[in-house]
């Protein structure tokens, strides 16, 4: 048996933002975890580009909507253009809805803005150990846990850490996962692409219409920060280790421009689009594009990941403090291993259809016909945002109840573009305002939540073997819930709903059955 040097709840590997906000997590959970991440600091690049309106509800349960609001874009900018040069006028449009405005559905706003503006502020969210410039080597499985090789990259020196459990978030060339002989499903590689961050004042081409997207023939073109800088997405070149990007750049934003551009960074990636074949290997689970590479039109990948670890941490917290029992830890990829499926298929269309557009744009153009000044999207308004499958994702697992009364069935929301808000066992909990300035998404946290417009009946119900709290529901909220005055609905940590019943308690065990099957477990 290996020897380690220190022993851990949670090793949790890779330091992007699905591996800080688990670690932000569980912190609040207070489960005691170590961060490794390979390089020696953050990432310097701006990679994902949008926060959505659900991680954005992840967020403001941890307390950091408001800072990273206060570092993005204004929500004018949520919207995407189609041009024919960065210079030119739009041909087309489209907004991200739960982006450029507030939505009903949601007490918060998502917002554009980079990941390298992101990271710091989720960093900052925890107080939890974190060691950069440390690579994750071997992994030995154990009854009781996971022995971690790590290896400093600077100094050569090897430690030993014993984890309970190990949270891989370490990417889509994920070690631990091709460690662990994982395979993917999917299209795999769609081909290699090139980032280059520049500084260069565009405003006389973008001010008056903003957007956090500009799609032209030359590649995308997005800016970073409030305060300036730009990023230029292209396909990687055939010659790309000679080439010359500040020439290329300046071609790309057009010969005859007068704009001064300073190439500040090159990066050369992958865009990737696969999901892992399982998302749990004994004590080892996988995470964000570990499980998943989604490819990034339409902003889906980092939100996945987010609302992965959303789904894991308080089934981690609950295992390793004993009021829930390891079989909790199956419903994970049961429940998110078909959203990913479900992503992936919607960002591969989010993809093709971009490529519609300039091919519909690119033959009016060749037709020698006048083009027109504006086409007609192949999509209504609301698919940038996909509120069905941020907001409407729905879990089918044996940690939620469905051998109850609930509500009629609601159309299949978690697939199209439309949110239709319900109260149906799996479903994200609806938002609505408790009182003022507090949603129903505020009255989670780690804990269980009972809300009931009758508090008093549930109260009596013995379950002090689980973190719970019983709130009550307002009146004028009681029948969009579909419940009667004595019903109730059981929310889960991550904002699901557990459990509903349209009526009073059956038994005086009601609730604790409920909350023993949920956790598997038997306090």
């Amino acid at each position: 048996m290996p020897v380690a040097n220190a022993e851990v709840a949670v090793l949790i590997v890779g330091g992007g933002p699905v591996g800080l906000t688990a670690r932000a997590l569980l912190e609040r959970w207070g489960v005691r975890t170590l961060l490794v991440e390979k390089h020696r600091e953050l990432s310097p690049f701006p990679r994902a580009r949008l926060v959505n309106v659900r991680s954005m509800e992840i967020y403001r349960q941890l307390g950091l909507d408001a800072k990273i609001t206060a570092a993005a874009f204004a929500p004018e900018y949520g919207r995407v253009r189609f041009r024919d040069t960065l210079r030119g006028r739009d041909f087309a449009t489209a907004a991200m809805v739960g982006i450029n405005a507030p939505v009903p559905e949601s007490p918060v706003i998502g917002v554009v803005t980079s990941q390298d503006r992101l990271e710091p502020t989720l960093l900052a969210a925890a107080d939890s150990q974190m060691r950069f410039g440390v690579e994750l080597v071997g992994l030995v499985e154990e009854t009781e846990g996971v022995v971690a090789f790590l290896v400093d990259r600077q100094s050569g020196e090897e430690t030993r850490v014993r984890a309970r459990y190990v949270l891989a978030a370490d990417g889509a060339n994920s070690t631990v996962r091709q460690r662990l002989g994982i395979d993917t499903a999917g299209p795999g590689a769609l081909g290699g692409f090139t980032t280059v961050v520049f500084d260069a004042d565009l405003s006389r081409w973008c001010a008056h219409q903003p957007a956090g997207v500009y799609f032209t023939p030359q590649g995308i073109f997005a800016p970073l920060y409030p305060e300036g800088s730009w990023a230029w997405f292209i396909p990687t070149p055939e010659d790309a280790a000679q080439a010359d990007w500040s020439v290329l750049l300046a071609r790309a934003l057009g010969p005859d421009t007068e704009v001064r551009a300073e190439v500040l960074r090159v990066q050369h990636w992958v865009m990737n689009a696969s999901v892992a074949e399982r998302f749990r290997h004994g004590r080892i689970l996988l995470a964000g594009d570990a499980a998943h590479a989604i490819p990034i039109v339409g902003g889906l990948g980092m939100n996945t990941g987010i609302a992965d670890v959303h789904n894991l941490c308080w089934k981690l917290a609950g295992v390793l403090h004993g009021w829930a029992g390891p079989g909790l830890l199956d419903t994970y990829e049961a429940e998110r291993h078909p959203v990913a499926h479900r992503t992936l298929r919607q960002a591969v269309a989010n993809t093709h259809l971009m490529v519609q557009v300039h091919n519909r744009r690119r033959e009016q153009l060749q037709s020698g016909e006048a083009a027109p000044e504006r086409i007609e999207l192949p999509w209504s308004e609301r698919y940038f945002a996909q509120l069905g499958l941020v907001l409407g994702v729905a879990y089918h697992s044996d940690a939620v109840l469905t051998d109850n009364v609930t509500p009629p069935d609601p159309p299949d929301t978690d697939t199209g573009t439309d949110y239709v808000p319900t109260a149906e066992p799996g479903h994200r909990m609806p938002h609505l305002w408790l009182e003022r300035n507090r949603s129903t998404l505020d009255a989670n946290g780690e804990w269980f939540t009972l809300l009931t417009p009758d508090p008093t009946r549930w109260e009596q119900q013995p379950t002090d073997s689980w973190p719970l709290r019983v709130e009550a529901l307002p009146d004028e909220h009681v029948d969009r819930c579909g419940l009667r005055p004595g019903g109730a609905m059981l929310i889960r940590p991550d904002g699901h709903i557990g459990a509903h019943w349209r009526d009073s308690p059956l038994s005086d065990s009601t609730l604790h059955h409920a909350l023993s099957t949920i956790t598997r477990s038997a306090p």
